[in-house]
């Protein structure tokens, strides 16, 4: 019997990757070592410190700055994770802030670090689309960021004890608003001065999306380089994995019965109409690429890379073969 290449990897467990986490999807020719319990952050620090594994998921635009400094991955145009943002800006109400542009010249917190993907696009979309210049904003980050960089002197970045929680802090009004990737413990336990900064935030992504396309990347798959190299026809099998995934935990979830939620196939629908058939597509498609461009421009107009590196060089392109045949409801 031929023997397999043994290779590691570490994701999410999603509806999406979970049949490549049981086993009932494999990658052709590959006998894969599955790493999912951990969360998010610990994942992306062990893989950007220590490269630990030989296929990951990954925070976007973390990879752009390993990529820029020379890590030793490439990445798969493969996004298990996306998600609008707009509903994850939350402000004290005590400070005085009425609209997006009241944010400039603020104190904000930015919780899981600078660099992640969720914080790199609020801060491009409220400069793009809201007037709201990042760098007139101190950024407020309690903890080590995934990668070392030296900030901009245009940047303004501060750092406070790894133990003081910036959610305390915004209750306190020593912030004024805080970027979150999830619901602050203070706005999930009713604070009165702890709102969003869009409430009507489902409203503004619908009309963002319509007006750009974007469907924001949060996570991307990487693979060693070197097993590429040596061993080309990885990638693609890889790829048509994730993409099978993809194709049963859409079949699984269209099962109302899945989902404890009442209303969970009118939503789907609206979804199908407004993002259509596959919103979570894979592949280097003219939308993909709008929106990976978006976010190579973001996390440079940030400070965290040195340019704005061409998609050629940050991805291998998938034919279509090998993702074809995926579509939602």
């Amino acid at each position: 019997m031929p023997r397999k290449l043994q290779l590691s990897m570490a994701c999410g467990d999603y509806e999406i990757t979970r049949p490549l986490i049981d086993g009932r999807v494999g990658i052709d020719g590959v006998e894969l070592v599955v790493l999912a319990d951990g969360a998010a952050r610990d994942r992306q620090w062990r893989l950007l410190r220590g490269s630990e594994c030989d296929i990951a998921e990954m925070n976007a635009c973390a990879y752009f700055m390993a990529r820029e400094r020379g890590h030793p991955y490439v990445a798969l145009p493969v996004f298990p994770h996306r998600r609008f943002r707009h509903g994850f800006v939350f402000i004290n109400a005590a400070k005085g802030i009425g609209r997006p542009s009241d944010l400039c010249g603020r104190r904000i917190g930015v919780d899981s670090g600078f660099q992640p993907a969720a914080a790199v696009w609020l801060r491009g979309i409220l400069s793009d689309h809201f007037g709201v210049d990042h760098q007139s904003i101190t950024w407020v980050t309690n903890r080590a960021e995934d990668i070392p960089f030296t900030a901009p002197d245009t940047l303004r970045l501060e750092r406070v004890a790894d133990d003081v929680s910036l959610d305390g802090l915004l209750v306190k009004g020593e912030l004024d608003a805080l970027i979150s990737p999830g619901m602050p413990p203070s706005f999930l336990r009713g604070e009165k001065d702890i709102v969003r900064l869009f409430p009507n935030f489902r409203e503004l992504e619908v009309e963002y999306y319509r007006q750009t396309r974007i469907f924001p990347i949060m996570h991307l798959v990487m693979v060693r380089e070197a097993i590429v190299r040596e061993h080309p026809w990885v990638a693609s099998n890889i790829a048509h994995a994730f993409n099978e995934a993809k194709r049963l935990g859409y079949e699984r979830v269209r099962n109302p019965r899945v989902v404890p939620l009442a209303w969970f196939t009118s939503e789907w629908e609206e979804q199908s109409a407004i993002l259509g058939p596959d919103p979570w597509a894979y592949g280097l498609t003219e939308a993909n690429r709008a929106n990976l461009r978006t976010l190579i421009r973001y996390t440079h107009e940030q400070g965290l890379t040195a340019g704005q590196a061409d998609l050629a060089e940050l991805f291998i392109d998938i034919g279509r073969e090998a993702l074809a045949g995926v579509t939602g409801f």
